[in-house]
């Protein structure tokens, strides 16, 4: 019940815009911000698919020392670090390091991957903005 809770919370947050919250302030509800961004953490712009949207929201957990495997999104993902410590590197040696709470947008069409470099489980919630029939992930070989 607390996960869905707090992926319901993640989910609501990630779809404010932080010039202004969908939801009054008041003493018992407060907004914060996760992010806003018009490109992913590479600088790429963020460019919709086309055809039928289809949205999906996974949980990623990943164990200590563990890897995704080299890999590439066809399509716009956003995630919310729950728990852990995760380091993403590009095929071209570009690393980003994330922890609890920071959130990013993932890139797009760019091989990559994600190995947890901490002592406890990554857990991650992740946002896929596809379209009905895309593949959300697309398997690469080690570079």
């Amino acid at each position: 019940m607390r996960l869905a809770l707090h992926t319901s919370i993640i989910a609501l947050a990630l779809c404010l815009p932080l010039g202004a919250p969908a939801l009054d302030s008041t003493p018992a509800v407060t907004v914060a911000p996760l992010l806003k961004t018009t490109s992913s953490w590479d600088g790429k712009p963020i460019v919709y698919p086309t055809g039928q949207a289809e949205v999906t929201g996974l949980l990623i957990e990943i164990a200590p020392g563990g890897e995704t495997g080299w890999h590439e999104h066809p399509v716009p993902s956003f995630a919310f670090m729950l728990d852990g410590e995760l380091e993403i590197t590009l095929k071209n040696g570009q690393v980003k390091r994330l922890h609890a709470g920071d959130a990013l947008a993932e890139v797009v069409d760019t091989p990559h991957n994600g190995r947890n470099v901490g002592d406890r489980p990554v857990k991650i919630v992740v946002f896929y903005a596809g379209t009905v029939g895309k593949a959300l992930t697309l398997s690469h070989p080690a570079p």
